[in-house]
Parts: C-alpha cells; sequence; structure tokens
C-alpha cells in the first residue's frame, strides 16, 4: 500500500469533547496526523477541523466514512494535494542585534519573502506563509543564526472543486427528508 499525504476536511457541529473522538478514530486505525487545524466554516455553527495524514488511500477512505458516522459531524471529506489550495504560517523570534545590523540574517528573510512582524529591543518577531517545505527552509537557514523560538501553524486548505459546503448540506438536508 503505497502512502500519500491526504488533507482530510471534517465538518462538525460545535461540541465539546468533540475533537477527542475524532482523534480517536485516527489512533484506532494507527494514523499519525500530521497537523490539525480547527476554525469556524463558511456556514453559521459549523465547525472545521483540517486534518493533514500520510497513509494508503484505502485507509482514508475507512477513516472518513467512520467520521461520518458520528452524530455530530456533519460531513468529513479527503482530498489529495493537487485537490487543494493551502498554506501554513510560521512565526520565527531572533535576537533582534542579528536584524538590526542588516547582516546576513535579515538578508536570508528578505529573500525568504518573509515579513517582519514585530520588533523589541531584544527580540524580532517574523512571519512566513507557504507550504511546510518553504517554511522549513528558512528555519534551516536562520537555525545557524540561533532561533529564540519558532512555532509553526497546522495547514488551512480549501478545494478547488466550485461546489460549496452549504451545497452538501442542502443535499444532506434532502435525504434526511426523505
Amino acid at each position: 500500500m503505497e502512502k500519500k499525504e491526504f488533507t482530510i476536511s471534517v465538518f462538525t457541529e460545535d461540541q465539546i469533547g468533540l475533537l477527542n473522538r475524532v482523534s480517536i478514530i485516527f489512533t484506532r486505525r494507527h494514523i499519525n496526523i500530521e497537523s490539525i487545524t480547527a476554525s469556524e466554516s463558511e456556514v453559521k455553527g459549523v465547525h472545521r477541523y483540517t486534518i493533514v495524514v500520510n497513509d494508503a488511500e484505502d485507509l482514508v477512505i475507512k477513516v472518513v466514512a467512520q467520521l461520518d458516522k458520528q452524530v455530530e459531524i456533519v460531513k468529513s471529506f479527503y482530498h489529495e494535494t493537487s485537490e487543494i489550495v493551502y498554506q501554513e504560517i510560521a512565526l520565527y523570534k531572533l535576537a533582534t542585534s542579528l536584524i538590526a545590523a542588516g547582516g546576513e540574517a535579515e538578508k536570508i528573510v528578505r529573500k525568504h519573502n518573509a515579513r517582519f512582524l514585530s520588533f523589541d529591543t531584544e527580540f524580532t518577531v517574523i512571519e512566513k506563509t507557504g507550504h511546510k517545505e518553504e517554511t522549513q527552509r528558512l528555519f534551516d537557514e536562520l537555525e545557524p543564526y540561533g532561533i529564540l523560538e519558532f512555532v509553526r501553524s497546522g495547514r488551512v486548505a480549501i478545494t478547488k472543486p466550485m461546489k460549496e459546503f452549504a451545497a452538501y448540506l442542502a443535499e444532506i438536508e434532502i435525504a434526511s427528508a426523505n
């Protein structure tokens, strides 16, 4: 079974403890979650988890089907990387002295089209958005200069197909009425 990267979108009601139940489904199937983000969706009262996994497609299909069986989950979808537009955000904290001097660290930040987010007398915070590989490259180049702190978000993704989630909701309502 060939492992590939998949992005799973899980649309849910806003319920306490639901994230725990979702993660247990992955744990039981021995699927490692590479990243997970949670946010409101475009539909009022519906939240969205964006989960990235690397596994065989048949296993991902089974997980999505199992997720759909949960009462508080409205609908789940999985997508290959080519079917989505996605980004991550990374923040890097460096000593301001490295940046203020206009030295090599500042050139690296500018070369990567990163943004200076906050200046303090002791530290500077830099923001880089992009794919994980891009934010990692900047990390790798800045690491020799001494990164004081680093954090990267999980993936946020939007699907390329034009069908809106609200259309899926309408289909679900029609099916449940019959």
